[in-house]
């Protein structure tokens, strides 16, 4: 059995806790690590108790807690080389023997978990999704999605739960005080801004 919880979710930071009945991780960092460390807590989770953190991507929305949590508790991170590359100011609190590095889209395991990674349209040095198994179960996460992709939909077949973050409204954005490249950037590449 799997079990998932959104500790927080948005563009002030995100992390997400899954487990099975003996293996527990987060997915992505992007809070302090005292914010994490409580969201855990709050569940009955203890922090030191975690197999691992899986990270999406680079941006400090998903990896703001990471370096300092994971060296706390002594805890994996799971990250393919150009996100790692991404992040040097988290790299470098990481303890190096916790750093285990996954090519996107090949399968690995954390404990009982299978996972397996998939791109995702972001702008990112390599941003991903995960697909994650516990005895042929499949939940699947995918966040910071500008726009859909026949990819990312042929991932999430069969998935027993999805996951996704694509957080704006079109008129929101448009209308809002942010400058006009980060308005471009958060509306994907094939939306205008201009009505």
């Amino acid at each position: 059995m799997l079990n998932f919880c959104s500790l927080y979710s948005g563009s002030s930071g995100n992390s997400l806790f899954v487990s099975s009945s003996n293996t527990k991780i987060l997915v992505d960092a992007g809070v302090s690590s005292k914010k994490i460390e409580n969201a855990l807590l709050n569940i009955n989770i203890d922090p030191s108790s975690l197999d691992g953190i899986l990270i999406t991507h680079e941006h400090v929305d998903h990896v703001q807690g990471l370096g300092t949590f994971s060296k706390k508790f002594n805890i994996p991170v799971f990250v393919n080389q150009e996100t790692l590359d991404g992040m040097p100011k988290q790299r470098d609190k990481i303890n190096s023997n916790n750093i285990k590095i996954f090519k996107t889209s090949d399968k690995f395991s954390i404990g009982d978990l299978d996972i397996k990674p998939f791109s995702i349209p972001h702008d990112a040095n390599n941003p991903c999704g995960f697909n994650i198994w516990k005895d042929n179960k499949k939940i699947s996460i995918a966040t910071d999605i500008g726009h859909m992709t026949n990819n990312i939909l042929k991932q999430l077949e069969e998935s027993l739960f999805i996951m996704l973050e694509a957080n704006y409204d079109p008129e929101v954005l448009r209308c809002s005080s942010y400058p006009f490249t980060l308005k471009s950037r958060i509306a994907g590449p094939t939306r205008s801004l201009i009505k």
